[in-house]
């Protein structure tokens, strides 16, 4: 398999949740997992839809890589306990993990239904924690520490009428940081990256105009959209030994869009 530089993932293990993508589409889990393949890891790939996981190890195996699937539950503890039990299972150890999950919703609290509300932070926040919780001991037990990547949104940065989807997303940085503290002395790195208006299954496959993508490209700096493989590249970063002296921080992979103009409409997620 191709493999563009070393960066220290060579023989370690993997698990991306989330990693599969409607269809053909090449979302931001299965980009950071084919990249992190490419680098050499072996990766495990998690998703709610098995046969989503599938196409994605498919794809790794394909370009020579090694990687497996499993059907994974973020809000189960059970689930996520089964999900590290089977990459330490097949591959031996654990390394990596890269919490590429989330829902989003529209609207104010005064708007927003309770149980979509609660059913959105377990999967955006809780998911996280319990991933995490299992994964930690399986990465100290490795010896060689470990590097966590959570992913959040712009939206915690510049709310914009997604109000729970914001809050979980705020979580979620909030949550990175204090992981950092805990477990920087078990050598574990944890980051977090923040996407902007990226263009992948999960945005298009609800159908999307081409004047919405023109405002999404025109809230870009670069005048441009971003992709899966932008943010799988900024995990790929954040996983590697390039980002050794990295932890607790927030990557921000927006092409600038919030660093200029007014916040985007509520239908650009």
């Amino acid at each position: 398999m191709d493999d563009a530089a070393d960066m220290g993932l060579d023989g370690k293990v993997a698990i991306v949740l989330g990693g599969g993508s409607r269809g053909e589409g090449i979302g931001n889990g299965r980009a950071a997992a084919i990249l992190l393949a490419r680098a050499g890891a072996r990766v495990l790939v998690a998703d709610t839809v098995l046969a989503n996981a599938e196409a994605t190890v498919a794809m790794i195996e394909e370009a020579g890589g090694v990687a497996s699937a499993c059907a994974a539950d973020a809000t189960s503890s059970e689930s996520c306990a089964e999900m590290v039990a089977n990459a330490v299972s097949r591959y031996g150890r654990l390394d990596v993990l890269d919490n590429n999950i989330g829902i989003s919703a529209k609207g104010s609290v005064v708007e927003q239904d309770e149980a979509a509300w609660k059913h959105l932070m377990d999967v955006n926040v809780t998911g996280m924690f319990l991933a995490s919780k299992h994964a930690i001991p399986a990465m100290i037990a490795s010896g060689d520490g470990g590097a966590i990547v959570n992913i959040s949104s712009i939206s915690a940065l510049r709310p914009r009428g997604l109000t729970a989807y914001t809050t979980s997303k705020g979580a979620v940085i909030a949550l990175t940081r204090a992981m950092a503290v805990d477990h920087g002395p078990d050598g574990i790195r944890v980051n977090c990256v923040a996407p902007g208006p990226v263009y992948t299954p999960m945005v298009y496959d609800g159908g999307m105009t081409e004047e919405t993508r023109d405002k999404r490209r025109a809230a870009s700096v670069l005048g441009r959209e971003g992709t899966g493989w932008d943010i799988g590249n900024a995990v790929l970063f954040l996983c590697s030994e390039r980002a050794r002296y990295i932890t607790g921080q927030t990557l921000v992979v927006d092409g600038g869009a919030t660093i200029v103009g007014p916040a985007r409409s509520h239908d650009q997620r």
